[in-house]
């Protein structure tokens, strides 16, 4: 492997910073989004002929109005497109390296061989801007999951560059679980080539219900990483493939907190005897991010999981990040520096062998 995996990370961005005036060694933000120049300009170019379609907002930015099965604009603006403006805001974070990944439209919802063009474009940018930030950035691989082959020959060329430490995947497959057979093969393989599931929401399932009051955001995105936990754990992809990590967004979602519930389902229910251990036991088959807005309720995950199960990812620049990790890993009640280093820097290091 390249050396650039033991990088100091005393010297981010060009400058040098005296370890000692550093209170985390390198805090690493596991989740956040962005759109790479080429994606943008496939879009535009060839986005419209394959039915999406294209405008701008209101400041000029490039406007996913619509695509397929979506149910939400996406704003391709400069502060997730421009790389100069992703630094600055990454330094008045206290960040010093993120983990690159897209959000909507992403690439399910085009034929099949768009959204390998959709996908290669992400890839290679991950690798490009790496190239150019090896102490900044590094990058999951996008897979157009609507065509196993395609995924599997894309997995492959991109498992070779060892700045991708991840494989990006929704929490739903327009609209099929992550337990259906037909995804077994990414999860074995990924598994075999020792890179984590990294999970995303996207288009929750039953948007219509969810049309007033924001729910789409403050109660689906968190329900869809339930419901991908659970596939995950009751359709049998964790027991098959034990050493596969798979990192939850939202904190986990409603997975964490309904685990009683699972339970005593796996204890008297038919569908459910298939599990093949304790429902509480796969809750530390999981990896958890920042976003609950609440130092409270993230203490009280951290006394349900572990404190080594909690990965810093934010979800920036998203309207409904976590915008200031550090001061937010530092207000939950009762931790040690230890374990706030553990949260910024060691664990999404461990996870993502950075």
């Amino acid at each position: 492997m390249s050396d650039e995996r033991n990088a100091s990370p005393n010297s981010l961005g060009g400058q040098s910073v005296a370890a000692d005036t550093r209170p985390y060694r390198r805090v690493i933000d596991a989740h956040m989004h962005w759109y790479p120049q080429a994606f943008v300009d496939l879009m535009i170019k060839k986005g419209p002929a394959h039915g999406a379609v294209m405008s701008e907002d209101e400041k000029g930015n490039p406007l996913v109005v619509s695509v397929p099965g979506g149910t939400q604009k996406s704003s391709m603006r400069k502060k997730m497109t421009n790389i100069d403006d992703i630094i600055a805001a990454m330094d008045n974070r206290k960040v010093d390296t993120q983990v690159l990944s897209m959000t909507n439209p992403l690439v399910y919802w085009a034929p099949a061989g768009f959204g390998l063009e959709l996908s290669v474009a992400h890839n290679d940018a991950c690798v490009e801007v790496h190239e150019r930030y090896p102490d900044r950035f590094y990058g999951t691989i996008c897979l157009p999951l609507q065509d196993i082959k395609l995924s599997l020959e894309e997995l492959e060329r991109m498992a070779k560059q060892p700045c991708m430490r991840a494989v990006w995947l929704p929490e739903h497959i327009n609209g099929k679980n992550l337990h259906e057979k037909e995804f077994w093969a990414i999860y074995e393989r990924a598994e075999a080539l020792g890179l984590p599931l990294f999970l995303t929401n996207l288009y929750p399932t039953d948007p219509q219900r969810m049309k007033d009051f924001f729910m789409i955001n403050t109660l689906g995105n968190p329900q869809e990483a339930g419901y991908a936990a659970v596939s995950l754990m009751c359709g049998g992809v964790l027991d098959t493939f034990p050493d596969l990590e798979v990192f939850l967004p939202h904190a986990g979602g409603t997975f964490p907190w309904l685990i009683g519930r699972l339970a005593v389902g796996v204890a008297w229910r038919p569908e459910l005897q298939q599990i093949k251990r304790p429902a509480r036991e796969y809750l530390r088959r999981f990896h958890y991010d920042l976003i609950t807005h609440d130092a409270q309720i993230m203490r009280n995950l951290i006394d349900l999981v572990g404190v080594d199960r909690i990965v810093t990812g934010t979800d920036f620049p998203q309207g409904m990040a976590v915008m200031e990790p550090v001061d937010f890993v530092e207000s939950i009640p009762d931790l040690t520096h230890e374990e706030r280093s553990m949260i910024l820097c060691e664990n999404p290091a461990r996870l993502l062998k950075i």
